[in-house]
């Protein structure tokens, strides 16, 4: 077996996320990860205190590649249309990643949840497009409005739970549509 040297955290990190995936969140110990990895599982908590440590790790990479393609994505402009393009590629993430998509909004223990600054920077595409839609001082709350439908259209979407015909395609698009209009009205509703 190679020195722990040889195992970097990016490569323990994708052993993970891998896992994960491939064979779910039960599977993933220390044990699996360094038989991944090549190293024998003690020389991995030289790198990761823990498994708890272990998940918050695999989540926070996760998010941190949610975010990167949200922003890729989030170039400005018309915010309507780019608002669109910020649900697709957080659909298509959770389509290429359905079991890392589903970690970071899991029920972990406080000490696996993913870092707030973390979270931050994969929101901050969402929140400047709440922002630009439902002005400044709602953005937040705009931005969990966009994220809770998109999150409980894809999770439905993930669950194979649209049963009863139609096109889903067609229902997402709609549902894009909708909520734009009804984030950019000039009501201020409840406070």
């Amino acid at each position: 077996m190679p020195t722990p040297e040889r195992a970097s955290l990016a490569d323990i990190v994708g052993a993970a996320r891998t896992i994960v995936e491939e064979e779910g969140l039960a599977n993933l110990t220390m044990q699996a990860v360094a038989v991944r990895v090549g190293v024998r599982a003690p020389s991995l908590y030289k790198r990761v205190r823990n498994r708890d440590d272990l998940v918050r790790l695999a989540i926070e990479d996760t998010v941190r590649e949610l975010g990167e393609q949200l922003a890729a994505v989030a170039v400005g402009g018309e915010t309507r249309r780019d608002l669109a393009e910020l649900c697709r590629a957080f659909r298509a993430f959770a389509h290429a990643h359905p079991a890392g998509y589903r970690l970071i909004f899991a029920a972990v223990s406080e000490v696996s949840r993913p870092s707030v600054g973390s979270l931050s920077a994969a929101a901050a595409p969402v929140l400047r497009a709440a922002a630009e839609l439902a002005g400044p001082a709602r953005a937040l709350e705009a931005a969990r409005t966009i994220t809770a439908w998109a999150h409980g259209f894809v999770s439905m979407e993930l669950a194979n739970a649209f049963n009863l015909g139609g096109d889903v395609e067609r229902a997402f698009e709609y549902g894009i549509s909708r909520l734009a209009a009804a984030l950019t009205t000039s009501e201020e509703g409840p406070v």
